[in-house]
């Protein structure tokens, strides 16, 4: 059966709900899946080669999609409240959607083993997989990107 981005909902720091994947804004959508916050320095390895690719793409866009438990969401504006102060440009608060979710089950329907690295994968809006890695940004990783958006 072919894995594809189950439909959950998130909101974006600057206040934006959303239902994913059918809200997400491109055709094609980088999403930088992480479980902890350490893992937010190996998010920040995938930054300059969305904002490159955003540049050369006018259909693609790219997000921070930190996936929090569910039984956090009584603290959500708390939590919330700490990534935004930490997040000045209101561009970065927009395409940072917060999910306060059943992991597990996202973990599940996803197949992804582990909380224990971040997973990048490219979603279109039905939710259809075009590329998926996992961890920090290699060349190799970005390579791979480059060649599914066709882009050198």
């Amino acid at each position: 059966m072919e894995v594809r981005f189950p439909q959950v909902d998130g909101s974006s720091l600057s206040g934006t709900s959303h239902r994913l994947p059918g809200t997400l804004a491109g055709d094609r959508n980088l999403l930088l899946i992480a479980f902890r916050q350490w893992q937010q320095a190996d998010v920040d390895t995938w930054v300059p080669v969305a904002e490159a690719l955003a540049a050369e793409l006018p259909d693609f866009r790219a997000y921070e999609l930190p996936v929090i438990s569910q039984m956090y969401r009584p603290v959500s504006g708390f939590i919330d409240g700490g990534m935004r102060g930490g997040i000045p440009d209101p561009q970065v608060r927009e395409a940072t959607i917060t999910m306060y979710i059943n992991r597990k089950q996202f973990l599940n329907d996803l197949q992804i083993p582990s909380v224990d690295a971040i997973v990048p994968m490219l979603v279109t809006p039905a939710g259809e997989i075009l590329w998926r890695t996992t961890g920090p940004r290699t060349l190799d990783a970005e390579v791979s990107l480059r060649e599914v958006l066709s882009v050198g």
